[in-house]
């Protein structure tokens, strides 16, 4: 005996027609299909339950484009285009409770005013699958069988096995936990975040660092590009990591290669990481900052700027990065290696802030990079005893840049070191591939090599050791470059003066780290008076920044956050 289902227009009542046929089998389906019982409230009974048509047990999920009569409570409810285009059904079944997406994209004013969270209803629609996802499609009918009947939410903490994050796709979740924003780089684009237990850490940032590395994704009922609002914003336009979230509530889904969550109940965040104020002034101190300025061009559409008010943009907030840096000697990274852009970029920051900065000269090479070094300095603060030294090694890409200063009130000259090494993006086919630390290290090791050649030198030539290597060098705090730098004697600043949850001014696909540097020489670490990351701009989301996308524009201010990619780290230096 066989059971089948007449097509009928949306709003018409469905007849079962039952047609016998012999067969055991045929016979055992029909008694399953008889033994549901129709749901209370509902007008006739449900020919399947969703565990069936997941494959939940021992059975295996229904095929596509099965016409199936299947109710359960609304625990979702993301209809629209601009939305999911649909909502969730979940239903207590013998398996436990078993969730599943409804594709509803035309739903109707009158469709819309049935489907609300908590109301039990019945579907006549077919199963599909979308991006290897089950869900139901092509409804034809819904019937309302109860109100008020929302399920409480299942309570989890994160992080969850990937068993136990299977078994809940689809149902509604709270997690009674503190969460924190561990990545903010989508946020405009997609409007999700990422979410760990903890802020997480490049594994390779600090020496033995353990840590689970499960994100969850919370999304924002959508996936389309660009959302206007961004949702999450904070009263500053923005959500900066280091954020926290408690009682996180919503519907588990995997879509996109992650477990994302999208909430049914506004999340209630709390600015655990508020933007830092400006730095104090040096005082007596002398103040060595390095600043990734992340491609400050003149030739507009290149790797800065795109056009005239990007530009504007761009100098706006490096003055005010700048101005809250209060530096005596600035060594900045990603100028474009034009004479011109360098000489603006003084220029300006003299026009904006007041502090007047002069560029140490010298007839070296800059390399035939598309971004060069540099080193500024107050001349009312410092004065250049030296002009550029160069490291004229092959393996540079960028020549690493030198020059040794003293106070104008007296004191001990010493010298400031900045270099950018090899990034770890472009990878090759083979050879220098990523091996756990970034494509590219081992060319970095050997930039390393030279540059602990070249401090030799500049050692030899002055009659001091006393140096600083402030900039990029695209190597994490435990990576191998690093470590071969301190082998050959230099104090890694950072790692000395600060703990492990400071220890970053890089934020990559949700996880911290430090790629920007300070390391000194025994003689000049012993001047040193205090390190200090300026938490301003790998906090922020990217969307702030000088070249934002169009729905972030009403968000864009002149101030220091999200004024590069890279915080600006200081070294504040005094001899007793």
């Amino acid at each position: 005996m066989t059971i089948t289902v007449r097509p009928l227009t949306f709003g018409q009542r469905r007849r079962l027609t039952v047609t016998r046929r012999a067969g055991p089998g045929s016979l055992l389906l029909t008694l399953l299909l008889l033994a549901l019982p129709a749901a209370a409230g509902c007008p006739e009974p449900s020919s399947v339950d969703l565990a069936a048509i997941k494959g939940i047990g021992e059975r295996t999920a229904l095929p596509a484009d099965r016409e199936v009569i299947v109710d359960g409570v609304v625990t979702g409810e993301f209809l629209g285009r601009g939305r999911l285009g649909g909502f969730y059904l979940q239903q207590a079944t013998e398996h436990g409770p078993v969730g599943l997406f409804v594709y509803m994209p035309d739903a109707t004013p009158s469709d819309g005013a049935l489907i609300a969270a908590g109301t039990h209803l019945q579907l006549h629609a077919h199963t599909g699958e979308y991006r290897g996802q089950i869900q139901l499609q092509r409804v034809e009918r819904i019937e309302t069988c109860a109100r008020d009947q929302l399920p409480e939410p299942l309570r989890v903490d994160w992080p969850l096995s990937e068993e136990q994050l299977s078994r809940r796709e689809g149902l509604l979740l709270t997690f009674p936990q503190v969460l924190t924003v561990t990545g903010n780089h989508e946020l405009a684009r997609y409007g999700s975040l990422k979410l760990a237990a903890t802020r997480l850490f490049r594994p390779t940032n600090v020496p033995g660092e353990l840590q689970r590395r499960d994100i969850l994704e919370l999304d924002d009922g959508s996936y389309r590009t660009f959302p206007n609002p961004i949702p999450y914003r904070d009263a500053n336009g923005s959500r900066r990591v280091g954020s926290t979230v408690e009682g996180l509530t919503g519907i588990l889904t995997h879509a996109f290669d992650a477990y994302r969550l999208h909430p049914t109940l506004e999340p209630r965040f709390e600015d655990a990481n508020p933007r830092p104020e400006p730095l104090p002034a040096p005082g007596e101190r002398l103040r060595v900052a390095t600043f990734n300025v992340e491609n400050y061009f003149l030739t507009l559409g290149q790797r800065g700027a795109a056009n005239d008010d990007e530009l504007e943009r761009q100098r706006a907030k490096l003055a005010a990065a700048v101005e809250g840096l209060q530096a005596d000697i600035l060594a900045l990274v990603e100028v474009e290696n034009n004479p011109r852009a360098l000489a603006d970029l003084v220029e300006q920051l003299g026009e904006r802030t007041g502090i007047r900065y002069r560029a140490v000269g010298g007839d070296v090479d800059r390399g035939n990079d598309a971004i060069k070094l540099a080193l500024l300095y107050r001349p009312e603060r410092v004065e250049a005893v030296s002009e550029l030294y160069a490291d004229d090694s092959r393996v540079h890409h960028r020549p690493p840049l030198a020059a040794f200063f003293r106070s104008v009130n007296g004191g001990p000259a010493f010298g400031v070191v900045t270099a950018h090494f090899k990034s770890k993006s472009g990878c090759p086919p083979s050879g220098d591939v990523d091996r756990g630390q970034g494509c590219w290290n081992q060319r970095r090791v050997e930039q390393s090599e030279a540059m602990n050649a070249f401090l030799d030198r500049l050692a030899a030539a002055e009659e001091h050791e006393r140096l600083l290597l402030a900039g990029d060098l695209n190597a994490y705090g435990a990576e191998d470059p690093i470590r071969t730098l301190t082998h050959a004697g230099l104090v890694n600043l950072m790692a000395r003066e600060l703990p492990p949850e400071r220890r970053y001014s890089y934020v990559f696909r949700g996880e911290s780290g430090y790629l920007d540097h300070a390391l000194a020489s025994p003689e000049l670490a012993a001047a040193v008076e205090e390190v200090r990351p300026w938490p301003i701009n790998a906090d922020e989301p990217p969307y702030l920044g000088y070249d934002g996308p169009d729905n972030a524009a009403p968000h864009f201010r002149p101030d220091p956050f999200r004024s590069s990619d890279h915080d600006p780290i200081a070294v504040d230096l005094e001899w007793r």
